[in-house]
């Protein structure tokens, strides 16, 4: 074997150009598949880690039940309201941990001759244990009924910085789409959220949000519960809104679970589709390393000849052969992977914000897959070989 890797090795060696140019088909093929298979990788983390943030044991509850449309509310299905009272009766469900009745719009918030658009959330205090949000300064509002309103806000840290500078918000009284409150509390950094910006954000108590975007129903109730409860949650969410609402199953029910699967599937079958596409330079670069193998057993023929000659069998003629194919498919597979992390690490220092992500899965695959194209490459080249009669090939040279 150790011959016969030799041999293969001064074989490529004697063919610089064209083993190159075979090797860096390989190499560029396999390093798309990396670059490409790491960012849409990075972009399913991504996508998932901002659902996660609020936690996974969550069912969202939305009036208007999907029946053709697919989306529920003002996109499809029939519309239907959604009260507080819903909200307080669904908390009372055994295995519930938390509820938050939640109403949003756009608003134009003030203070000291400053302003900015922003989005105002119709809340409870409750958010900061069901969605997992903090208060980094003050405090919320005290919790009590949900159907009575309030004049205090809690603002989002870029609203804050916006509008106050450096001056402390507690206690200042701004202007929420020209209704006056109270600052109360500031809250922790949250980032983006799908487009969102949770930073620059203001809450409110839900029954003044809803006399302020002059609303008669929420826009969505949240449950927390206890984990492993998801089915059962859900299922007496429904019963319960079945009971309220005159027998009509009026409303889209859907789990963080379900949320979460759903965009990892969706983003993983991404992944997979632009791996795929990038694959086609793989292709490629098999096609290279076939042609190229197969005029060499047209130029080798004296070679071959007299290797047979020698006493070297069909079987040993074939795998030099497959020792050259593989051999050139693995290194540039090596080379490819090695360039394709370069460049996603490039990509993360120089854009940050790009989530990119490598499994190793997805290294070890791409090497297997370099291996597995040379031999494949490879076979009929030394079938070729090993078919060639060894004094019609010495004749011939």
């Amino acid at each position: 074997m150790r011959d016969l890797a030799d041999f293969a090795w001064r074989a490529l060696v004697a063919h610089r150009l064209r083993s190159v140019l075979s090797f860096l088909g390989i190499a560029i093929g396999v390093g798309s598949v990396v670059v490409l298979t790491s960012e849409g990788e990075g972009a399913r983390q991504y996508v998932v880690g901002q659902f996660s943030q609020f936690g996974t044991n969550l069912i969202a509850i939305s009036p208007g039940k999907v029946e053709t449309g697919g989306i529920p509310g003002a996109f499809g299905g029939t519309t239907h309201h959604l009260t507080i009272e819903d909200a307080i009766e669904l908390a009372r469900l055994p295995g519930v941990d938390g509820m938050v009745p939640v109403v949003f719009g756009m608003a134009r918030v003030e203070y000291g001759g400053r302003g900015r658009n922003i989005t105002a959330y119709g809340v409870t205090p409750a958010i900061e244990d069901v969605w997992s949000f903090r208060v980094r300064q003050g405090s919320f509002w005290h919790g009590g009924d949900p159907r009575r309103g309030g004049a205090e806000t809690v603002l989002g840290p870029k609203v804050v910085r916006e509008l106050f500078g450096e001056e402390n918000p507690l206690g200042k009284l701004v202007r929420i789409s020209g209704t006056r409150f109270r600052v109360v509390g500031v809250m922790e950094a949250k980032g983006m959220l799908l487009g969102f910006d949770l930073d620059d954000s203001a809450y409110v108590p839900v029954a003044t949000a809803m006399q302020m975007f002059n609303l008669l129903d929420l826009g969505e109730i949240d449950l927390s519960y206890a984990q492993g409860l998801t089915e059962e949650i859900t299922e007496r969410a429904k019963h319960l809104l079945r009971l309220r609402h005159e027998g009509k199953e009026d409303v889209t029910v859907t789990s963080q679970d379900a949320m979460l699967e759903m965009s990892g599937n969706i983003m993983r079958t991404v992944t997979l589709a632009v791996g795929a596409i990038a694959g086609i330079s793989l292709v490629v670069g098999a096609i290279g390393i076939l042609t190229m193998m197969w005029i060499a057993v047209g130029e080798r023929r004296g070679e071959i000849g007299l290797v047979r000659a020698i006493g070297a069998s069909r079987r040993q003629v074939r795998l030099l052969f497959l020792w050259e194919a593989a051999a050139l498919a693995t290194a540039g597979g090596i080379a490819g992977v090695v360039g394709g992390l370069a460049i996603c690490a490039l990509l993360t220092l120089f854009v940050p914000g790009l989530p990119v992500a490598t499994p190793v899965r997805f290294v070890v695959a791409a090497l297997g897959v370099s291996l597995a194209t040379g031999l494949a490459s490879g076979v009929l080249p030394a079938r070729r070989a090993a078919a060639l009669d060894p004094i019609e090939a010495l004749r011939a040279e």
